[in-house]
């Protein structure tokens, strides 16, 4: 079986959240259950490193998954023959968190390396609505393999800031020329985030590299082909932050009282469509 030391720094990133989203099943309020993280940790077993973990981060991390699963249900309620791609998966059970109608059709995507460790440890099985796909997401030729018809949900959690600007913006316009229109949900990190990411103990332990920081999330609605914000949210104001003990709880209070900290990481949903 594949093992995460077979990893790049970049992909090792995964077992952050990975490790994040089982440990909410021990407290006895969780802000997010994920049974299928705690099961594929498991079948990791030890071929999982030892990293420093700070409840706080846990917490957040939590967070994030909760409001991105919340904009995915939402979307398929609306849309429930919509196709969902997952990009830059991971080890990630959104799929298995958020009702998926029987109609809809479910791609988690990532690099062949990921995908191998993946089909190892995953519990859900391919078949008829859910695949998986090994390529770089950078790369359009994958998009072959995924039907135009119908209204698509793209998702990027924890992806773009690991990519360089051209990248992303690449990415996002292939992705908006390709599909008759859908919606875009991920998260961002603005210059000072990135700047910040690069001293934390678990990117400083993987050696990954942060690239891509976003000031002005409406910037991206200049880029083709036709991206338009409907929310922006920044990660501070996530409702649950109340659930943190004490002395957490007061340092997010503290944070949240500063709009340059607030905007350091955000969740952003875009409405995309091909102009004309």
């Amino acid at each position: 079986m594949s093992g995460p030391g077979q990893l790049t720094p970049e992909q090792a990133t995964l077992l952050i959240p990975l490790v994040a989203k089982a440990s909410q099943n021990t407290w006895p309020d969780p802000i997010l259950r994920d049974e299928t993280a705690a099961q594929v940790l498991r079948r990791l077993g030890r071929a999982v490193p030892a990293r420093p973990a700070l409840r706080g981060d846990a917490f957040g991390l939590a967070l994030r998954a909760r409001a991105l699963d919340g904009w995915t249900a939402a979307f398929l309620a609306r849309s429930p023959a919509a196709t969902v791609l997952h990009l830059g998966c991971g080890l990630d059970g959104r799929v298995d968190r958020v009702p998926v109608p029987p109609g809809a059709r479910w791609f988690d995507l990532d690099l062949p390396e990921v995908i191998a460790l993946r089909r190892a440890v995953y519990p859900r099985h391919e078949g008829p609505g859910y695949r998986m796909i090994a390529a770089s997401v950078t790369e359009g030729g994958w998009l072959r393999e995924v039907p135009r018809e119908g209204p698509v949900l793209v998702v990027a959690e924890g992806l773009l800031m690991y990519l360089p600007e051209p990248e992303v913006r690449a990415l996002l316009t292939r992705l908006g020329e390709m599909f008759p229109g859908g919606e875009l949900v991920c998260d961002a990190l603005s210059g000072l985030g990135v700047r910040l990411g690069g001293w934390h103990p678990a990117l400083r332990a993987s050696g990954a590299t942060l690239r891509w920081g976003l000031e002005d999330p409406r910037e991206v609605e200049t880029w083709p082909p036709g991206f338009h914000l409907l929310d922006d949210v920044s990660l501070l104001d996530l409702p649950g932050f109340a659930r943190l003990p004490r002395v957490e709880r007061a340092a997010w209070r503290v944070l949240r009282r500063v709009p340059l900290l607030r905007r350091v990481h955000r969740l952003l949903r875009y409405r995309f469509q091909p102009l004309g």
